[in-house]
């Protein structure tokens, strides 16, 4: 009975000095709590996205078709917008700019970069469109975005490894997905 209530107290000791350490680090974290204006690479309030705009910079101003295409940033990857966007915005199911040029019939006459064979496969059942956009790839500012000649905040250090050197600007991604799959 008596190693019962030993035992019982020496729990309880144990319990009182845990919430005790987790009282003393939460007091502790509460001192050293930064507010979200701090947090992160921004310094504006998150709440208040209308009144913000980039620091420095500038878009390109390159017209399409005389700006340099940008390198991926891996295999793969969305490839970068290089030129002007005036006149392009905003992109709408019913009337999107980019197809004008992108559209793989139309692209390599002007030099454009062509939408590559995974747009124009519904990758949810792997159906081939014969050639028709996949309906959910209009909106193509969802993945490809202008880009800011802006030095960098923290340095990069990543290096993308290319199979090879076409990947480089071009993607192969319906067949690295199905790489290795045989169809019936």
């Amino acid at each position: 009975m008596i190693r019962n209530a030993q035992r019982r107290m020496i729990a309880a000791l144990v319990v009182i000095v845990i919430l005790f350490g987790a009282g003393v680090a939460m007091a502790d974290k509460k001192e050293k709590a930064k507010s979200e204006e701090d947090m992160g690479l921004r310094k504006e309030s998150i709440y208040e996205e209308e009144k913000v705009k980039p620091g420095h910079g500038e878009y390109s101003k390159a017209e399409p078709g005389k700006s340099k295409k940008i390198e991926r940033a891996f295999e793969n990857s969305p490839p970068l917008i290089p030129h002007d966007l005036t006149g392009m915005l905003p992109i709408a199911e019913t009337n999107n700019m980019c197809l004008n040029c992108h559209m793989p019939d139309v692209a390599k006459g002007l030099g454009a970069t062509a939408l590559p064979k995974s747009h124009f496969i519904d990758m949810e059942t792997g159906k081939d469109l014969k050639g028709k956009l996949d309906g959910k790839r209009y909106n193509c500012m969802q993945c490809h975005v202008p880009q800011v000649n802006i030095p960098e905040p923290i340095k990069n250090r990543f290096k993308a490894d290319f199979r090879s050197k076409k990947s480089r600007t071009s993607s192969n991604l319906i067949d690295s997905l199905n790489e290795g799959v045989k169809a019936e």
